[in-house]
């Protein structure tokens, strides 16, 4: 899921299995109506295959990556589109190297909005902010797409537990949706 890694993995498989590249050529279980679909990530096409497979549609895959991405699956199993934002860790460490005196903060659930220190304060603004930031690009989506219908909504990555354990928007966190995705596209090819 790192193209730069590709030759790397290639080199490690040798001859003695073949090599399979997520791509939007594959089957995936899911149409995509995408302008640019070779743009897409794999691991953006595995969490679609995954949550149309796993939890049906319409759907919304949040994926608390490196990078934050929403990936929409519409009524009919299709790609459509998402969403890519910051990923939190990466907000934070911009604050830490962009600033002269903000520390590097380790992310883990704040006591209180209000901090009483720079840290506390820091946590606050990039715990709760980034919980706002995932409702309100959520609430537009479903108005966009979805006005009116349920909508199974998914987190996973690395930060799901943090961010979307308090979303109440989010009805599942399923922590490795992306190696679940992988799995399916493969059984499918």
């Amino acid at each position: 899921m790192v193209p730069i890694k590709n030759s790397a993995i290639s080199k490690a498989a040798h001859s003695k299995a073949q090599v399979l590249w997520l791509d939007w050529k594959l089957n995936l279980g899911v149409t995509i109506d995408y302008p640019n679909p070779k743009s897409l990530g794999a691991d953006r096409l595995a969490n679609a295959a995954a949550v149309a497979e796993l939890y049906g549609w319409p759907a919304i895959v949040v994926d608390f990556g490196t990078a934050a991405t929403f990936d929409v699956v519409s009524e009919g199993r299709r790609y459509i589109g998402g969403v890519i934002a910051p990923g939190l860790e990466a907000m934070t460490n911009f604050l830490y190297h962009r600033t002269a005196l903000l520390p590097r903060l380790s992310l883990k659930e704040p006591q209180r909005a209000v901090g009483k220190s720079t840290v506390e304060a820091m946590r606050s603004g990039a715990i709760f902010g980034y919980r706002g930031l995932v409702r309100e690009i959520l609430t537009r989506i479903k108005a966009e797409q979805f006005s009116g219908k349920k909508v199974a909504i998914v987190a996973t990555g690395g930060y799901a537990g943090l961010v979307a354990s308090q979303v109440p928007e989010v009805a599942v966190i399923h922590p490795h949706l992306t190696l679940e995705g992988l799995r399916i596209v493969g059984n499918l090819n």
